[in-house]
């Protein structure tokens, strides 16, 4: 079978593999078929995550034991649909400028340094008991730390961490660690000696991306062996001023205090490890891969940098300080008026009003969003309800209740299932696809094993849309035949629950592929709205998959042809239907003009960026 996720096998598509394994009474085993790696243990987090099978490989699952068919096609439906939420990452190193972001990207403060790796000097080695009992307890206590930062953020770091956590209880390393312990090895060398391996593989891999979570696996070996010597966790400092890291892990990017820290230098880490995507989420300026010009850093020295053009300065003059301060100035002038009128309704020069939505994923997003969007333009049930077990009717009502609540009075639009190619569901086995982006995705689940799951999703919808306004579109949308099939069984959810569909629910379809552009008066046809994914409108108009980094230009962009097809759907849609953006291009400032222009009715985008889309469409005559 081939892998889907973008990135190949990394660490939370490894670890969505190792618990399928690891929930049946079979042994598995992995091959990648074309470098001819393997075969590793597919309940070892760290085997499957070194044996470096990218986008597109090539796997081979075999089993034995009393569960084997089982467990082949758990783990088979984990490497086919992958088990982990997108992530997106923008540039940032050292000569490399960045994507400017929703907060600042440049900084200026003392450096405060965060020394690398733990010192084992003076480290009293017990009798093998005593430090195999140490051991236990280390990863105990390490583990529970990182499940309680993973509850405090959001749900992409809690992911992140929890595939940490299952590092810790990897047999291939608790095997080998016992091993070194019981053959004399003090337990805090045989931790080191085994994370530093499996970090060792990783590095090897030719896929940079799946190279940087080596990152990762050094994370918990420090927190581990801090643990197992009585040494405190790294502070960020007495003061205000930017944190200098030899490498940012996600940990230490989701407790560090965002009030008092300028920005972060990350020496070693790329813009893609998991440390990056935090920081960045939270709004904190990181340089990452700064190299040598930050490694010999000092506590206290002066530091500046500026992530736009990827420029660092060690002790800057007086000139290149007031050149920073200036720039720091100008950027905090312009964030704080865009935030100034946030809360805002957005109007054009012309006086028209463009109501400027959130894309969400959790219910921690939503209130965040709240405080800023008109409401929810997209709320992504398949990242919302992403978890390991089957959400059931009561809890999904229960869960989109509480998003509804963030956003009051103002619309919220739920998306239904958008199971495939990128957004697997992990509780749903899918059949392995030679092209799962053109596969059996989003609206295509009517009619096959998926369709029960559809069902309850659409009563907890009608539930919640009894007692409050909402909005439901179905994604994936090519023929008028399919909205027909989805308006039936809305209203057979709806007799279940409600007697008749909600008066206040409104019904409308995602335009995502040419053919629904191009028909978008028949398939949209006695709707309320069509909203306009442009991720995947664009990757189909330029047959270009975005998450290929060799055509991942082509669908980056902005397409003419999908500007031109977006004007077309504005011009040929029934009376009465309004047409929304909920894709990137949504999210883009520069590109508000040209939306409008065309006719677009309405904006979803990423929460961070609502303030500056309104000042954009503020900017607009």
């Amino acid at each position: 079978m081939r892998l889907t996720d973008p990135h190949g096998l990394h660490a939370r598509p490894a670890a969505a593999v190792a618990r399928a394994a690891a929930g049946h009474d079979a042994e598995v085993w992995l091959t990648d078929l074309g470098s001819g790696r393997g075969p590793v243990a597919a309940r070892s987090l760290s085997a499957v995550a070194t044996l470096g099978a990218g986008h597109r490989a090539l796997v081979r699952v075999e089993a034995t034991g009393p569960d084997a068919a089982a467990a082949v096609g758990e783990v088979a439906a984990v490497l086919t649909g992958g088990a982990t939420v997108a992530e997106t990452a923008t540039t940032s190193s050292s000569g490399r400028p960045a994507a400017a972001g929703s907060g600042l990207d440049v900084a200026l403060g003392p450096a405060v340094v965060v020394r690398a790796g733990v010192s084992l000097d003076g480290y009293d080695a017990g009798p093998v008991e005593t430090e195999l009992d140490r051991s236990s307890s280390a990863a105990v206590t390490t583990s529970e730390a990182l499940a309680a930062i993973g509850r405090a953020g959001d749900a992409d770091t809690g992911a992140v961490l929890a595939a940490q956590r299952l590092l810790l209880e990897d047999p291939s390393v608790l095997d080998d660690v016992v091993a070194d312990i019981r053959g004399g090895t003090p337990a805090p060398h045989a931790w080191r000696q085994r994370l530093d391996a499996v970090a060792a593989g990783l590095e090897q891999l030719p896929d940079p991306y799946q190279r940087e979570r080596a990152t990762d696996v050094r994370s918990v070996r420090d927190r581990l062996l801090r643990a197992l010597t009585g040494t405190e966790e790294p502070a960020a400092g007495p003061g205000p001023g930017v944190l200098v890291v030899h490498e940012l892990d996600a940990a230490t990017a989701a407790t560090v205090d965002a009030t008092r820290t300028a920005g972060i230098v990350d020496v070693t880490g790329g813009p893609t490890g998991h440390g990056a995507i935090v920081a960045r989420a939270r709004g904190i300026p990181l340089l990452t891969g700064a190299g040598s010009a930050a490694d010999g850093l000092r506590d206290g020295q002066v530091v500046a940098f500026d992530a736009r053009s990827g420029e660092l300065w060690v002790d800057p003059d007086d000139a290149t300080r007031r050149d920073v301060e200036q720039r720091i100035g100008r950027r905090t002038t312009e964030r704080a008026a865009v935030l100034e009128r946030a809360a805002e309704p957005a109007v054009t020069r012309g006086g028209r009003r463009v109501p400027v939505l959130a894309n969400v994923a959790s219910l921690a997003e939503a209130e965040a969003a709240a405080a800023w969007a008109d409401g929810s333009g997209l709320v992504r049930t398949e990242l919302l309800f992403g978890g390991p077990g089957r959400p059931g009717v009561d809890e999904q009502e229960r869960v989109l209740r509480e998003v509804v609540a963030a956003f009051g009075e103002r619309p919220v639009t739920v998306r239904s299932w958008d199971v495939g190619a990128d957004k697997p569901l992990p509780f749903f086995p899918r059949v392995a696809e030679e092209n799962p982006a053109l596969g059996a995705r989003g609206i295509r689940m009517i009619g096959t094993t998926a369709e029960p799951l559809l069902v309850e999703q659409l009563r907890a919808v009608c539930r919640v849309a009894a007692s409050h306004p909402l909005r439901l579109m179905f994604p994936m949308v090519t023929t008028r035949g399919e909205v027909d099939d989805a308006l039936r069984l809305l209203e057979d959810a709806a007799a279940a629950e409600t007697g008749a569909v909600p008066p206040g629910l409104e019904v409308g379809i995602m335009i995502e592929v040419p053919a629904a552009a191009l028909s978008v008066a028949e398939v949209a046809r006695g709707l309320d709205f069509v909203s306009i994914g442009t991720n995947d409108l664009t990757q189909y108009v330029t047959a270009a998959d975005r998450g290929n980094p060799a055509v991942g230009h082509l669908a980056a962009g902005v397409s003419p042809a999908v500007l031109r097809l977006i004007g077309q759907v504005v011009d040929e849609r029934p009376d009465g239907v309004e047409v929304s953006v909920c894709g990137d291009l949504a999210s883009r400032p520069a590109v508000v003009h040209d939306l409008l222009r065309l006719g677009v009715d309405e904006l979803s985008c990423a929460p961070a960026v609502v303030p500056e889309v309104k000042a954009a469409v503020r900017a607009c005559d």
